[in-house]
């Protein structure tokens, strides 16, 4: 299969013509090139019918336009490439018998005339003779560099050293005149400014590229992280509304611990079980069950617990204040266990606004404060605790059920 393509053996690119290749040896200083039989890619943008001749160059048309179809047209137009390009028909009816691909009769083959001028000088270089006018050829006699390059890059070819042959009657152009050493040096610098110019135009443009990159990838980055913000945020959510969650099963546990507490209390004091729809039994009605039942003397605890009781159902519709008068009387039972000695902790005015706010004016407060061993005394202006009647165990025991007439929220509901 004849070549569609030049592949550079150093970059590995693929280009469309022995034109491209030049100007690509100019550019990289590349010299390495051969036929492939790979065709150059002929992406076209349905967008706006803009070729890219590679899969990096139609990304990098993406990226810049956003267009993302493109159609192959590659072998549309493929065709086969051509080595000696300046002269097409040679490669019809250079055969190795000199005949035509037809079948036609033979046409004479003549040596075609080359610049005589720019012969003698590759002549004078070292070149053989039918070598150079081969590159004269096929390089259209345009410089002594152009025929030099030619040779070359096509050193290697089978057929380097054989003068080349053209019809008889094939119509060729005067050679072209060749340009003197200051032309070279000039054609040479506007190559190389033109070289210079285009890779500077290539760096900009991908350094424009790489910052459009790194914008992108900026962006990428705080959308992540808002991402996982958002995704952190949602986690504590639901966290804490497992904890409510299993705060409210805890709470319903003890709740129905509570129910069946009061069940099995209600059974062994012989009450009949409570109906839910049913109003809560008064105090009275309970107490009326109790005296059915054989009664013992109750001991001074549970006289503290009872008299603790009664003053919470007395003034349960202000918990606060409830519970600041059994904080204000642990703070008392506490003063005389740790400082018996000390007579202004066991001696209480009782008309003190402060004693009456908290203790003095609740129901069951004074009497609590007598069971703990505090008399009154001069004419019922004080409460005194004798130092001899300083009963430890009786104030642990206050203290006790004080602590737990302030930490336990069902005491006093049944």
């Amino acid at each position: 299969m004849a070549g569609v393509s030049l592949k550079c053996g150093d970059c590995g690119a693929l280009l469309k013509s022995v034109e491209e290749a030049q100007e690509h040896a100019e550019i990289t200083s590349h010299s390495n090139f051969a036929e492939s039989t790979e065709a150059v890619l002929n992406l076209v943008c349905t967008a706006c019918s803009k070729p890219c001749r590679s899969k990096t160059e139609s990304d990098l048309h993406t990226k810049r336009t956003g267009h993302t179809e493109f159609v192959d047209k590659t072998m549309e137009t493929v065709k086969p490439i051509s080595l000696e390009a300046p002269k097409q028909p040679a490669m019809e009816i250079d055969n190795a018998d000199g005949s035509s691909g037809s079948g036609d009769a033979a046409e004479e083959m003549v040596v075609p005339e080359v610049d005589q001028k720019l012969l003698e000088e590759l002549e004078g270089m070292g070149f053989p003779k039918a070598r150079a006018t081969r590159a004269l050829h096929y390089s259209g006699n345009a410089s002594l560099e152009a025929a030099v390059n030619w040779v070359v890059e096509h050193e290697n070819d089978p057929d380097v050293d054989e003068l080349p042959k053209v019809p008889a009657n094939s119509k060729t152009g005067p050679p072209k005149p060749a340009l003197t050493p200051e032309e070279v040096k000039i054609k040479a610098q506007e190559l190389k400014e033109r070289a210079r110019k285009k890779k500077e135009e290539e760096e900009k443009r991908m350094e424009r590229e790489r910052e459009k990159e790194r914008i992108r990838i900026g962006k990428e980055l705080l959308e992540a992280k808002r991402i996982e913000e958002d995704n952190e945020r949602k986690r504590i959510i639901l966290l804490r509304k497992a904890e409510k969650e299993e705060e409210r099963r805890a709470r319903e546990k003890i709740r129905q611990k509570v129910e069946e507490d009061k069940a099995e209390r209600r059974r062994k004091l012989g009450l009949p079980a409570e109906d839910p729809a049913a109003a809560k039994p008064s105090v009275p009605v309970v107490e009326e069950k109790k005296s059915s039942l054989p009664i013992r003397p109750a001991t001074k605890t549970e006289q503290m617990r009872e008299c603790l009781r009664s003053l919470k159902q007395a003034h349960k519709e202000d918990d606060a204040k409830v519970k600041r008068a059994f904080q204000t009387l642990l703070t008392y039972m506490g003063n005389v266990a740790k400082n018996p000695d000390e007579e202004k902790f066991r001696k209480i005015r009782l008309t003190n606004q402060t004693f009456q706010d908290r203790v003095g004016s609740l129901r069951g407060g004074i009497e609590f404060m007598e069971l703990c061993g505090f008399e009154k005394m001069e004419g019922g202006e004080f409460l005194f605790l004798p130092r001899d009647k300083i009963d430890p165990a009786i104030i642990n025991s206050a203290g006790t059920e004080l602590n737990s007439a302030i930490n336990n929220p069902f005491f006093g509901v049944l």
